[in-house]
């Protein structure tokens, strides 16, 4: 399969990082996210129960980066696929995490983190509704 939702540019403003200075005032963040899904019923369909609802997917992500402090992008990153795993029948997600200016000393756009991980419970990308034509 490679049917692939992509949520690109998300951005948020998060107080994630090892430094109290970063805990304290925060910065800025950037998202992106692919998931690999079965689009097929909704190609058909077109309905939106039979795909995953973006507008879902972006409120776990603003939710998780704004609301959930972390130490490290790559806790941060993993803690956004677990929970998208977790709530939407997908396959594999893969999110790129940029922290936009860190602090490091001299010229530096963002540090990113990209994460691939892949759905463990089977039985959340079978269809169980009896009411489905």
């Amino acid at each position: 399969m490679k049917d692939i939702i992509r949520l690109a540019g998300m951005s948020f403003y998060g107080f994630h990082g090892v430094s109290a200075a970063e805990k304290e005032t925060g910065r800025e963040y950037e998202v992106d996210c692919e998931l690999e899904v079965d689009l097929a019923d909704a190609g058909q369909s077109d309905r939106l129960k039979d795909t995953v609802d973006y507008a879902q997917v972006y409120a776990v992500v603003r939710e998780t980066v704004e609301g959930t402090a972390y130490a490290l992008l790559e806790g941060l990153a993993t803690g956004l696929a677990t929970k998208i795993l977790d709530r939407f029948p997908i396959y594999r997600v893969t999110l790129k995490v940029r922290k936009l200016t860190p602090p490091i000393p001299g010229h530096i756009r963002f540090i990113e983190v990209e994460i691939t991980r892949y759905q463990a419970d089977m039985t959340k990308l079978i269809d169980n509704d009896p009411n489905r034509t």
